[in-house]
């Protein structure tokens, strides 16, 4: 496996110094935030678009380094009702991914409305009242597997071979069940970006996730969510109060090892390996209490302790 993080872990400096302290603390790429709900700090899409010198400086400023793009990530909601831009701004970074020779595209699948008269994104967690079956019908038959189907052509045309889907609340693909529908509706361009973080406060367990993904295991985001037991106990994991207050929350996000300990990140990067995954851990700190650069740091130790970096190689002896 190999480690990075991603570029908006450390988005409050600039592309120079961001790439000076992956250097430093020995990770091997940068997974880049292109668009969406990344106000990307690092890359002009538009301008890396358009200019191939653009391009060229970017992809020096990381071999300079020894260090490798690790994917372009245009996390945001590309289906939105109102919004068209950010479902032209996924287009445009997969155009941009291209033309750089990155072959994977993180993304998220989308949240239409909830009818074709709807203004606002409409995420469905239940099967009651009966109208939610027909807004799930409405948002995958009409809006999302014709979109992805439109998207999956695009990317074979510019050689990225892996869209990677993270399994994200307020999306149509958010757990295993949605990922296979959609990949089987569109095809193998469509996978998983397995983020623990997502599958913790939604109560499923991202180790048997992982098995239950095998080879639809296309990317992995590394981050950490520390479940606060007596507001859970109170208000269940069913959590909308704002993210920086910690203490009222039932689910927060923090650095690796403070929501789940160095024990279970070794049996997640061991599940990976067993399920077939031998890519990118990609580092997603997003704790608001921990400095930004001391929680990266603290993950990057963490997973260079416990995650696998050589090919295996043991084999019984002939006696």
């Amino acid at each position: 496996m190999k480690l990075g993080f991603v570029s908006d872990s450390l988005g409050g400096i600039s592309l120079t110094e961001m790439l000076d302290h992956a250097a430093r603390m020995e990770v091997s790429g940068v997974e880049v935030n292109t668009c969406g709900w990344s106000t990307a700090p690092h890359f002009d899409l538009r301008g890396m678009l358009e200019d191939r010198r653009k391009r060229d400086d970017f992809h020096r400023a990381f071999q300079d380094r020894g260090l490798e793009i690790i994917s372009l990530n245009a996390n945001g909601n590309p289906l939105h009702p109102t919004d068209a831009t950010q479902g032209q701004d996924l287009r445009d970074t997969i155009r941009v991914a291209g033309a750089m020779g990155v072959t994977t595209v993180c993304t998220m699948s989308g949240l239409p409305a909830g009818s074709p008269r709807d203004t606002m994104p409409n995420w469905v967690v239940s099967s009651w009242p009966p109208e939610t079956q027909e807004i799930l019908r409405y948002q995958w038959e009409e809006k999302l597997i014709p979109f992805w189907s439109e998207i999956a052509g695009l990317a074979r045309e510019n050689g990225v071979t892996r869209i990677a889907l993270e399994l994200h609340g307020n999306q149509c693909v958010y757990n295993v069940a949605s990922l296979k529908r959609l990949n089987e509706a569109v095809g193998p361009v469509i996978g998983a970006n397995l983020d623990p973080s997502h599958l913790f406060w939604m109560g499923a367990d991202p180790l048997v996730a992982a098995d239950a993904l095998g080879d639809l295991i296309y990317h992995v985001h590394a981050k950490d969510t520390m479940l606060n037991a007596p507001v859970q106990a109170v208000n269940s994991l069913l959590e909308n109060g704002p993210l920086m207050d910690i203490s009222a929350r039932a689910w927060s996000y923090i650095t690796l090892g403070f929501g789940h300990g160095e024990e279970w990140w070794r049996q997640f990067c061991y599940r990976l390996k067993m399920a077939g995954y031998d890519g990118w851990l990609s580092i997603e700190h997003e704790d608001v209490l921990l400095n930004s650069l001391e929680g990266l740091e603290k993950s990057v130790a963490l997973l260079k302790n416990v995650m696998p970096r050589d090919p295996a190689d043991f084999k019984p002896q002939d006696i």
